[in-house]
C-alpha cells in the first residue's frame, strides 16, 4: 500500500527525494500542504454553506466534520510519505500508513453509522419486506467490528507481519468458543430469526409464560435483543426471556394485526330468571365504557346449562388491548350491583340437606 502511495507522490513531486535538496524539499512540503489545506476547508465550506439547508444534511450535520477530517488525513499521508521518502525509512514508512489506516477506519465507521439511520428512515420504512430492516438491525451491532477488524488486519500487512497465524488461531478459538457458548449462540440465532419473521414488534402486547407467580402474565414488548427479548408486564416488572425459548413456544400477540380484540366474560345467572333482560342490563353495561366498540356490537349468548345456573358469555369487542382486564373487571362489578338492583339472582351452588330420624 505504501509503495501505491509513494508512486502516487512521486506523480506529484517526480524528483523528490533525488535532485532536491532536503532543506528545500521540506519547505515546499509544508507550503503545498499548507495551500492543500487551506483550498480544501473553502470548497468545504462553500459546499456546506449551498447545501446546509437539504434534508440530509440537516439531519447530519456531522457529515461536513467527517469529510473534512477525511481530506486532512488524506493531506497528512502525502505529507506524511513525502517527508519519509527523503530518509528513506521503510519500518517508520510502515508504522505511519498502519496509523493513517486506523485513523481512516474510524472516519469510514462514523460515516456508516451517519449513513444507517437515514437508509432505515427513507428506504427501509417505506419498502414492505423485513429483510432490509434485518440488515440494517445487523449493520447497526456489527458495522464498527467488521470495519476496525479489517483496517486492523490491513494495518497489520501494512507493517509486514504475517497474518495467516492469527487467522488460523482465531479460526480454532472460534470453533472452541462455539461449543463453549453454544447456548449464548442458539440465543444470537434465535434473535436473527426473530428479526427476519417478526412474530411481534416493539410495543406489542404478548402472553408470557414465564411471568413470576402471582403477577401479571402478560405485557409490552420494549426491546428485541439478539439474545434475549426484554417484555414490561402490567405490573411494571421486565421479564427478560431468552430467545430460544420464544422460539420453542406458541406466542400469542394481541396486537399485531389490529389493535381491536374481543373479550369474553362469563356470567351466571338462576333457571327463573328473565334471561332476555339479564342479556339486555349485560350489553348496557358493556357500552358504557368508552373504548366498547358499537360496531360488532356485544353479543351475550348461552353457553351451557350448569348444575345451579344458565350459563351466559359476554362476548365484546373494545379497541384498547391494554383495557382488556379493566373491561372484565367493570363488567363483572356492575353485573353484580345491577343485577342486585333489578332482582336477577347470580346463582351458586345449594345442597338441601334431609335429616331423617327413626324412632
Amino acid at each position: 500500500m505504501e509503495g501505491f502511495f509513494g508512486e502516487f507522490y512521486n506523480q506529484i513531486f517526480p524528483h523528490s527525494g533525488t535532485s532536491l535538496n532536503p532543506a528545500i524539499h521540506i519547505p515546499i512540503i509544508l507550503v503545498s500542504a499548507a495551500i492543500a489545506w487551506w483550498i480544501f476547508n473553502a470548497v468545504i465550506g462553500t459546499l456546506k454553506k449551498k447545501y446546509h439547508d437539504r434534508p440530509f444534511f440537516e439531519k447530519n450535520e456531522q457529515i461536513f466534520i467527517l469529510i473534512k477530517r477525511a481530506g486532512h488525513y488524506s493531506i497528512l499521508i502525502l505529507v506524511g510519505i513525502g517527508l519519509l521518502n527523503l530518509y528513506k525509512a521503510p519500518m517508520a514508512e510502515r508504522i505511519f500508513f498502519a496509523i493513517m489506516i486506523i485513523l481512516l477506519s474510524a472516519i469510514a465507521n462514523n460515516i456508516v453509522n451517519m449513513l444507517i439511520p437515514y437508509v432505515e428512515q427513507h428506504i427501509a420504512d417505506k419498502t414492505d419486506t423485513h429483510i432490509d430492516d434485518v440488515i440494517l438491525d445487523l449493520s447497526k451491532k456489527f458495522s464498527g467490528v467488521i470495519i476496525y477488524a479489517t483496517g486492523i488486519i490491513l494495518a497489520l500487512d501494512v507493517l509486514g507481519l504475517n497474518i495467516m497465524p492469527f487467522v488460523a488461531g482465531a479460526g480454532v478459538a472460534g470453533i472452541a468458543i462455539g461449543f463453549a457458548a453454544k447456548d449464548t449462540l442458539s440465543n444470537l440465532i434465535a434473535g436473527i430469526l426473530l428479526i427476519i419473521d417478526r412474530p411481534f414488534e416493539v410495543g406489542d402486547r404478548i402472553e408470557i409464560w414465564t411471568a413470576p407467580k402471582n403477577s401479571a402474565t402478560w405485557g409490552d414488548i420494549i426491546e428485541i435483543g439478539l439474545r434475549g427479548t426484554k417484555i414490561r408486564t402490567t405490573d411494571n416488572i421486565v421479564v427478560i426471556i431468552p430467545n430460544n425459548e420464544i422460539m420453542k413456544r406458541d406466542i400469542i400477540n394481541y396486537t399485531t394485526i389490529t389493535k381491536e380484540i374481543r373479550v369474553r366474560i362469563p356470567i351466571g345467572i338462576a333457571y327463573d330468571a328473565d334471561i332476555k333482560k339479564a342479556k339486555e342490563m349485560i350489553t348496557k353495561i358493556a357500552l358504557e365504557l368508552d373504548w366498547v366498540m358499537r360496531e360488532p356490537a356485544p353479543k351475550i349468548v348461552v353457553r351451557n346449562f350448569g348444575a345451579s345456573s344458565v350459563d351466559l358469555q359476554a362476548r365484546i369487542w373494545i379497541s384498547r388491548p391494554r383495557r382488556r382486564m379493566d373491561t372484565i373487571s367493570h363488567v363483572t362489578d356492575r353485573v353484580k350491583e345491577v343485577f342486585q338492583e333489578e332482582g336477577i339472582e347470580i346463582p351458586y351452588p345449594k345442597r338441601d340437606i334431609y335429616i331423617k330420624k327413626e324412632e
